[in-house]
């Protein structure tokens, strides 16, 4: 896609999902919209299984806003993946402009199926996804599949964006697809007692048990709107989402509100990766 033009600063992408840790900020071309990312590996013996998105990009006369947390598990050959097509397959639907919504569900329904397809080349594994986009500044449209989360500041109130899938409250779609929630082994309800999240990209060998369809919220950016937090549940396990804004609202830089986010989670001994993207609208 050669003819999307992206404005982004001091951009650093994390390569490969081997490096301990990553961070960098930019802005929309006016510079008004500013954000800034921080990705930490977690203590567990594996490689960094977590990716991100962050940057602003003009097409058809519009200025986008896109923004991503993909966090992986049994690999990171999934969450890699969703970092390099998710969100151009999204903006490759003919319907984009004139129906998000439905275009965002068609693409991350179509790129699942990408996933399972290729999944001799990506591994069993798969992907929890949290991803925005913002349009001229003004709309917003949040979607998710896992427990990746947004989380919305508007005049300071904590708004949650997006729905954590978790085997409890979705253990009904699950046991009618034949499969089970268990909470053996280990102390958190599993689909089949094996993943924490009743939807993800990939992992075909449970994916008949799975769904991937995403919950989209929508809303408009207004004088009120501060700004927004997407992270992975390495952050939302040991920080409340009022507590995460207000932190991140204390401190105007976003780059280093989302790295004292993640420097706060690792300080109460969260295990997991934890990655967290701050835009902020204004200031």
């Amino acid at each position: 896609m050669d003819r999307l033009c992206c404005f982004s600063g001091s951009y650093s992408k994390l390569v490969g999902g081997r490096s301990s840790s990553s961070s960098g900020k930019g802005k929309s071309h006016e510079g008004l919209i500013k954000f800034g990312f921080s990705l930490v590996k977690g203590k567990a013996n594996h490689p960094m299984e977590d990716y991100h998105v962050a940057k602003f990009m003009q097409i058809e006369g519009h200025e986008l806003g896109l923004f991503a947390i993909y966090d992986g598990h049994l690999g990171d050959t999934v969450p890699s993946y969703l970092q390099k097509h998710l969100f151009s397959n999204i903006l490759k639907e003919e319907e984009f402009w004139v129906d998000p919504n439905r275009s965002i569900s068609k693409a991350y329904e179509k790129t699942d199926q990408a996933i399972l397809s290729h999944s001799s080349d990506l591994g069993r594994g798969g992907s929890t996804a949290v991803t925005a986009i913002l349009m001229n500044g003004q709309k917003l449209w949040v979607a998710n599949v896992g427990d990746s989360r947004a989380v919305l500041s508007r005049g300071g109130q904590a708004i949650q964006m997006s729905i954590d899938h978790e085997p409890n409250t979705e253990r009904g779609s699950i046991e009618n697809k034949g499969g089970f929630v268990s909470n053996m082994p280990g102390d958190v309800p599993r689909v089949n007692g094996q993943l924490a999240v009743s939807r993800a990209f990939g992992d075909k060998s449970l994916k008949s048990h799975l769904r991937s369809d995403p919950d989209i919220q929508e809303t408009l950016v207004d004088a009120n709107t501060e700004l927004l937090i997407l992270a992975s549940d390495g952050l939302w396990k040991v920080m409340p989402n009022q507590e995460a804004v207000d932190i991140a609202r204390r401190i105007k830089d976003p780059q280093k509100a989302a790295k004292q986010l993640t420097a706060d989670a690792l300080k109460r001994d969260s295990k997991d990766d934890i990655s967290c993207v701050v835009v902020r609208f204004k200031g």
